[in-house]
């Protein structure tokens, strides 16, 4: 089995711990209690601390306090937004793309965030993790299908396991000659940066394969000093670091606030990788934006913030098609295509300013 490591202290998983805590209003339980009864709630301390609770709209409490809004089903959404299940050839593995897959090992989280796209999957009544016979048999379609090249740890989030059993994890991965990277996609570094110890950056060593680490934040505000420092160990012992942000309202739909995140990533030596559209996860319809706002948004980055801090905005395309870039288009043609009155093809580019050029440019 994989084991859970007990050392996460003191972490808010009832609608009443949170109203001692004062993160939510006595009037409101019954209504969370629903709520709680269908989808996990898990704050930590770590979390819990940069919540403002005489903020109604604070946006840390947005992504990990439930709200009466969670019962509310709209329409398109469903408990697979993203077709994970009609590329699982066997428990645990999700295989979409040739050269990669996804490899769920555990169904806990450190905290559980508000508009996670397998909210069904996780919580009250679902198995915590896989069995050491479905373990085997995920290793064994790994081993046996020979252009897999990247395994990404997920779940679940994998730093959820104890370091002892990712060490292992890690040494089955680097038995399997072809697959080369292992990437483990995470909020642990902020949700709970106390577990980024010496023993769990051991455990993410093995010889053959090269780990990459994908850090989930949405808000500035979660790189609190723990959070980088947890992030600096990792960054310190040669493991690179990507970002991972989803898109949503209230806490991050506004340009200062994602220009100061993807910044803030940038100087944490994480990479910025993927800005997610809101995936169609069930009662989510209150966090999600529209993708003319996000597109919007990224135009205000790229003319305001370095190459560096750009992620690319994407689209898990319902019903398992995979990921599409969304963000806004630059290039048009300015003539037709194998015109008779033209010897080349012209473009129309606009600038981050929104001024329309041509290319090439008319002599």
């Amino acid at each position: 089995m994989n084991r859970i490591d007990p050392k996460l202290l003191a972490t808010l998983r009832q609608p009443a711990d949170l109203i001692e805590r004062g993160l939510a209003k006595p009037a409101d339980l019954a209504d969370l209690e629903q709520v709680a009864a269908r989808y996990a709630v898990a704050v930590t301390q770590e979390v819990a601390g940069l919540i403002d609770a005489e903020d109604p709209d604070d946006p840390i409490a947005r992504q990990f306090i439930p709200s009466a809004l969670e019962l509310v089903q709209a329409a398109g959404e469903n408990a697979d937004p993203i077709g994970d299940d009609a590329h699982s050839p066997v428990a645990g593995i999700v295989h979409r793309y040739p050269d990669r897959v996804l490899f769920k090992l555990v169904h806990v989280c450190a905290v559980y965030c508000r508009f996670c796209f397998r909210r069904e999957m996780v919580g009250p009544g679902k198995a915590t993790a896989l069995s050491e016979t479905a373990y085997r048999a995920a290793l064994d379609y790994i081993r046996t299908n020979t252009e897999i090249w990247e395994v990404i740890l997920t779940g679940g989030d994998p730093l959820m396991l104890s370091p002892r059993r990712l060490a292992e994890i890690m040494t089955d991965l680097a038995g399997i000659d072809h697959v080369r990277i292992v990437r483990l996609h995470t909020r642990v570094p902020v949700a709970a940066p106390r577990r980024i110890d010496a023993d769990m950056i051991g455990a993410l060593r093995a010889g053959g394969v090269t780990t990459w680490i994908a850090v989930h934040a949405n808000h500035p505000r979660e790189l609190t000093g723990e959070a980088r420092g947890a992030c600096a160990r990792l960054a310190d012992a040669g493991v690179p670091l990507v970002s991972q942000t989803v898109l949503l309202r209230g806490v991050n739909d506004d340009a200062a606030t994602l220009e100061a995140l993807m910044r803030a990533f940038v100087e944490n030596r994480i990479k910025p990788y993927y800005l997610h559209h809101g995936d169609l996860a069930p009662g989510t319809a209150h966090l999600r934006t529209t993708i003319a706002e996000g597109q919007e948004l990224m135009r205000h980055l790229r003319g305001r913030v370095s190459g560096l801090c750009q992620p690319e905005y994407v689209l898990d395309i319902p019903g398992g098609h995979g990921k599409a870039p969304i963000g806004p288009h630059y290039l048009s043609h300015a003539n037709s295509q194998g015109s008779e009155l033209s010897l080349q093809t012209r473009y129309r580019i606009v600038d981050y300013c929104g001024d329309v050029h041509l290319y090439p440019p008319e002599s």
